[in-house]
Formats: C-alpha cells, sequence, structure tokens
C-alpha cells in the first residue's frame, strides 16, 4: 500500500510548517491549504510558495466557503489540521467544526489529526478558569469527529521546547535568564519536553500506522521527561554558572494569574497545571500509545543538545 496523500491546515504555523516538512521529507504526496485570506501576508505567501518548490501542492479554499473546503479534502487521504489554539498569538480551534462539516460530506478522508499538540484535553476536566476554555474547545472538535464516525488520531506533545525550554519555563520570556529563576513550588514537578521538528516527525509516522487508529498518541520520549529544576541544573551545567533560585509557592502563583489579562491568565492557567499539578506525568500510558516507543528509529533532540543554541 502507497504512502497516504497529505493535506496541512494551518501549514505557514508555528506547527503546521514544520508538519509540512516532515511530510514530505517522509515521502507522502502533501497538499498545503492556502486561504485566500492571507491577503498582503508575504512572509506566509513566500513560505507556501517554498513549499510548492520543495515538491507540495498548494490548494486554494477557505473556512467561510464550505465547498471549497470539500473539494480541497476530496484530494487527499489524511487530514493535518495545526491551526493555533493559544491565546496570545490567535485562537482558531472551533474553526475545524466547519472543517469536520467538509471531511464528512467528502465521505473520503481516511484519518483526521485536529489541532491538539498540547496537554490532553480528555484529562483537564478540572481545569482552572478561563485556561480550561483551550481544553473545553479541543473536546467539543472531538466530540464532533466521533459523532460523524471520522477516523481520527490525536496526538498530545506536551511542551514545545521553544515555548518551555529556551526561556527555562519562565512565563514572558522565550531566552534564559541571567541571573535569576522562578522554580514554580519547587521545581521538582515532573513535566515532558519536545523540540517542534520532533513533534511534527512524530505526528507523520502515526497517520499510516493501524496501531494509532482512533486513539490519543503521547510525545513522551524518556529522557525528555524532566523537572523544571533538572531542566535548570542542565542549563548551568552547560553555561557553568548558578542560576539564583526563587520558589514560587502554588498561592503566590494563582495570585499572580489574578493581576493578569484574559490571554495571560489562559496561558499561566496552563503552567499552573504542568508545574503544580504534574497534568503531563500524572497518568500512565500504555507502550503503543508512546511515540518513542512505536517509532524508536526517530532520533528525538536531547534537552541538553536543544540548550546549546542559546550559548
Amino acid at each position: 500500500m502507497g504512502k497516504s496523500k497529505v493535506l496541512v491546515v494551518g501549514g505557514t504555523g508555528y506547527l503546521g510548517k514544520r508538519i509540512v516538512l516532515a511530510s514530505l521529507k517522509q515521502g507522502h504526496e502533501t497538499y498545503v491549504l492556502q486561504r485566500p485570506e492571507i491577503g498582503l501576508n508575504i512572509e506566509k505567501l513566500q513560505l507556501l510558495l517554498s513549499f510548492k518548490k520543495k515538491g507540495a501542492h498548494l490548494v486554494e479554499a477557505s473556512f467561510s466557503n464550505h465547498q471549497s473546503l470539500v473539494d480541497a479534502v476530496k484530494r487527499v487521504d489524511v487530514v493535518i489540521c495545526a491551526i493555533s489554539g493559544v491565546h496570545f498569538r490567535s485562537n482558531n480551534i472551533l474553526l475545524q467544526l466547519k472543517l469536520v462539516d467538509a471531511i464528512k460530506e467528502a465521505g473520503n478522508v481516511k484519518r483526521f489529526l485536529p489541532s491538539e499538540f498540547g496537554i490532553d484535553p480528555a484529562t483537564m476536566e478540572n481545569a482552572l478558569e478561563p485556561g480550561r476554555v483551550t481544553f473545553d474547545e479541543k473536546m467539543t472538535v472531538r466530540k464532533a469527529i466521533e459523532a460523524a464516525n471520522i477516523n481520527f488520531t490525536y496526538v498530545s506533545a506536551n511542551c514545545f521546547a521553544g515555548y518551555f525550554v529556551g526561556n527555562l519555563s519562565q512565563p514572558g520570556s522565550l531566552t534564559p535568564p541571567k541571573e535569576n529563576i522562578l522554580l514554580f513550588g519547587g521545581g521538582n514537578v515532573k513535566a515532558i519536553f519536545l523540540d517542534e521538528d520532533d513533534v511534527a516527525s512524530y505526528t507523520i509516522k502515526t497517520i499510516d500506522d493501524p496501531r494509532t487508529l482512533n486513539k490519543t498518541v503521547y510525545l513522551r520520549p524518556p529522557e525528555n521527561v524532566q523537572s523544571q529544576r533538572e531542566l535548570v541544573e542542565i542549563w548551568e551545567k552547560l553555561t557553568g554558572r548558578e542560576l539564583n533560585k526563587h520558589i514560587v509557592t502554588e498561592e503566590e502563583f494563582l495570585q499572580l494569574i489574578k493581576g493578569k489579562d484574559y490571554a495571560q491568565q489562559v496561558g499561566m492557567g496552563h503552567f499552573y497545571h504542568i508545574f503544580y499539578d504534574g497534568c503531563l506525568t500524572n497518568f500512565e500510558v500504555q507502550e503503543d500509545e508512546e511515540a518513542s516507543k512505536l517509532y524508536p528509529e526517530v532520533e528525538y533532540t536531547r534537552i541538553a543538545e536543544y540548550l546549546k543554541r542559546y550559548l
């Protein structure tokens, strides 16, 4: 059986562009949705044209035109959506309901991977307001997919390294602190950190794998399951300099959230569940649900290697 044809929706985004490249690299005929709403965004257009140069097909369609979406998905076997779900950029999760309708009408799509790629929303029924909106919206999309009898794979990719490793998990920054570091609750709760390129590689691996059909796949590469304190220690070893550590108690962090705007409250709520509740690692995952066990051939990036770019 040949490799599936893939349509990537949100292919110019932070993760989406990596998924397009991973799909091409792994030998899939790859289509990328080109929305007319791109307007005069020259950077997005040039990125799309670079995909075309590498062998991808550009497909014009819009979420405001149902038939265009139906026509687009009819061309492929697998649809992967990577539109943004983070409130400090743009949150478009519920737009996927239109994609679900198009896939249902087209009737040919063998598998749909919606925009997940973070904390598993099915484990977050008790999440804090207002951050729980992200999980509630993702569950709304899941319910629509399953009600439409569309085959799926959900990818839980935990913490993107660009947002959680380079800054040693400091909210409001993307680079490592020079002198002082905040440790949440002592910094001993285990989290899971993934290079975004590895997220894309694992995602594409799942799409033709019968073992991952109608399942959630968790990305838990064992050497990247680390606490915040361990993350800081790796950085200190690389730099040869020790940071001044300040413990932020649970009560202090909850008070910090209250003073922020809505988008920041959403993001910091997720921080709270990761570094105080341990929501990424407080449940067991079977070997046939964990990506590094399913695909040992993927040479994932270790934290120390990732951090070297910041030296």
